[in-house]
């Protein structure tokens, strides 16, 4: 086990490597997250994007040891929070850290809030839970983060109801829940899905102030480039399973490497261009219970090779903090 003064030295909060979660069903096994492996700081923020079903969502999961089973298991890998792995700590030592050392924003508020019990009960839960502070101060806590989180008149917000909240004020108070016990690390799974674009900027606005306010560590999934270039510091882009291609921010939007990269890119509107039709990666993502052999991109690939059909690209480095797996980088470094 690593020191304390390892821990604070290697200046990662979080560390997964080679996280592998697979769902064993009666298709077949479905490699969920196969191999993926990346870092965090304090104060940085990870964008994860990719098309539906690539694996981002599943992947937060696995960090929390939330997967859904029975079919749902963490087969392989480490995650190793502030020098401790998740992996092998006991359903009772994990009930301890979620929440209070590891948060998530859930996509939708109204599944994420229980209707039938008042904002300020629902928000009180983890204070009481994970700081065992009295019934004043815990109350006085929840007050707090509802102004945190720049929703007026707490002391009457906290007797109300989920269904009296507009969507961004339920979005918030989620947000305020995650928050409320300053934790390590904090996942937002497609925060702003169900709010308009006003509110959108305004939240994502919060969560950057929270977070350099606590100097939190933030994984940010998203479909929305746009969000991506504006919160996040480095973009890990994931298909089918696997990250494809990491990197600063700035680096991969200028100088992408991977193909499905340059496609997802490709594919944004350009409001200096006129465009008669917007450009559309071809195909449909693989089956992950019944993978290509080889890079499983290739099917899909404008740049494929033979050898891409057969076997799956080593990672690459193109320069320091950005990596590919991609035939392409792999053959110019061979």
């Amino acid at each position: 086990m690593k020191s304390v003064e390892q821990k604070i030295s290697s200046g990662n909060v979080l560390e997964v490597k080679d996280l592998k979660t697979y769902f064993f069903t009666g298709r077949g096994v479905v490699k969920a997250v196969d191999g993926v492996s990346f870092e965090l700081k304090e104060g940085e923020t990870l964008g994860l994007v990719g098309e539906s079903g690539c694996g981002k969502t599943i992947t937060c999961l696995s960090i929390l040891r939330l997967v859904p089973g029975p079919a749902g298991r963490i087969v392989g890998g480490e995650v190793i929070l502030d020098g401790d792995d998740l992996l092998s700590k006991s359903e009772k030592a994990m009930r301890r850290i979620r929440g209070k050392k590891v948060s998530m924003i859930l996509q939708d508020p109204m599944v994420s809030l229980n209707p039938v019990f008042t904002i300020g009960n629902q928000m009180a839960e983890p204070v009481r839970i994970h700081q065992k502070l009295s019934r004043r101060l815990v109350w006085e806590k929840v007050k707090e983060m509802l102004r945190l989180m720049s929703i007026p008149s707490p002391e009457i917000r906290i007797r109300e109801y989920p269904h009296q909240m507009s969507g961004g004020m339920r979005q918030r108070v989620v947000g305020g829940i995650a928050l409320s016990c300053q934790p390590r690390l904090l996942i937002a799974d497609e925060p702003t899905t169900s709010l308009d674009v006003t509110i959108q900027a305004q939240y994502l606005r919060l969560l950057k102030e929270v977070q350099q306010k606590e100097n939190l560590a933030m994984i940010m999934v998203t479909h929305d480039l746009g969000i991506v270039a504006k919160v996040c510091d480095r973009v890990a882009v994931m298909y089918a399973g696997k990250i494809v291609e990491c990197g600063d921010v700035r680096e991969i939007f200028y100088r992408p490497a991977h193909p499905y990269t340059k496609a997802l890119l490709g594919s944004l509107p350009k409001m200096e261009e006129r465009q008669e039709k917007l450009y559309t990666i071809e195909g449909q993502p693989p089956e992950l219970h019944a993978l290509p052999p080889g890079c499983s991109f290739a099917p899909r690939c404008p740049d494929v090779q033979e050898i891409c059909k057969q076997e799956y690209p080593p990672q690459s480095i193109i320069k320091d903090g950005h990596c590919t797996s991609c035939w392409l980088f792999a053959a110019r470094k061979a």
